[in-house]
């Protein structure tokens, strides 16, 4: 988001009360990854390590590596062109309406890129739940990942049906029903944050600094808020994409993964991984929207300088 050349220059308090605030979100990020919970992390940790080495840790990183690249290229781009769109439609029928633009923008772009990423997503998953251990041999990637989830059904046709590929988009409908409402909360938090902090720094002597901090920090609380009201969501995906039985996986709801973990497990079960959650969601947005708009922001300026 470039600043306004028109707007006035903020005298220096502004942005004490800006870096003040940021240590303020510092100390809300401490209280929300509570001593407990980083115990549990770290306990969990060495467990892994422990029982499957030290490698173990990353398993997935490079499945992660493969999917973020796709999903911010198509994520934000359409996000973008989505809101910039309904903000100009809304405006000129229905001004009430505006500031929900990002709310729809947001959920559309994300809705564009689980659909197109899931099959990635799935073997990220998986790579991560289930323990391998093949001494002197290197552990499965993606396409041996993907392969594995098609085998059962290879095992009974030879040759596999169009409709038969579908288990590769397993848990697509859990992943759709967390990271809309995941995006909506996001963007619908985010925007407003942004905008006013952008208000408060931008001024004639702005730089890729100041455009940088203030989308960190509003990306930083929206992602916090939203992946922890989105945390059911997550243990539905998550245990339906670990289903190793292809004919359950497609045959189980989000609805019924939902009210299996609740009867079994109670509240407590529908927000395992909350801490874990919320301390990769809260940074993660902030880097990638404070980049992208930093990015944004260079661009911009060499345009306008040529």
């Amino acid at each position: 988001m470039s600043p306004r050349p028109d707007c006035k220059r903020r005298p220096p308090e502004f942005r004490i009360i800006i870096r003040s605030n940021i240590i303020r979100l510092g100390s809300i990020y401490h209280l929300l990854i509570s001593r407990s919970t980083m115990e549990l992390w770290m306990y969990s940790s060495k467990s892994l390590e422990r029982q499957e080495g030290f490698a173990r840790l990353w398993r997935g990183t490079n499945a992660s590596l493969a999917l973020a690249v796709p999903t911010v290229g198509i994520y934000l781009p359409c996000y973008d062109v989505f809101r910039n769109w309904v903000e100009e439609f809304t405006d000129r029928n229905y001004p009430n309406l505006t500031p929900y633009a990002p709310l729809v923008a947001g959920s559309v772009a994300r809705s564009l890129a689980c659909i197109a990423c899931s099959p990635i997503e799935l073997a990220r998953t998986r790579m991560q739940a289930f323990k391998e251990v093949r001494t002197g041999r290197k552990l499965p990637g993606i396409s041996i990942t993907l392969l594995g989830v098609l085998s059962p059904l290879r095992s009974k046709n030879k040759v596999l049906n169009w409709k038969e590929y579908r288990v590769l988009w397993t848990g697509v409908g859990a992943q759709l029903a967390r990271d809309v409402p995941f995006s909506a909360i996001c963007w619908s938090t985010l925007e407003p944050i942004r905008r006013r902090l952008l208000r408060l720094v931008v001024d004639e002597e702005s730089n890729a600094v100041t455009i940088l901090g203030s989308n960190f920090s509003a990306g930083f609380v929206a992602g916090t808020l939203a992946a922890a009201v989105t945390c059911p969501l997550d243990v539905a995906k998550t245990r339906r994409q670990i289903e190793k039985d292809p004919e359950k996986a497609l045959n189980t709801t989000t609805r019924q993964t939902i009210v299996k973990v609740w009867r079994s497990e109670g509240l407590k079960g529908l927000f395992t991984g909350l801490g874990p959650r919320v301390a990769r969601a809260g940074p993660s947005v902030g880097i990638v929207v404070s980049f992208y708009e930093v990015v944004k922001y260079v661009l911009h300026q060499r345009q306008e300088d040529l």
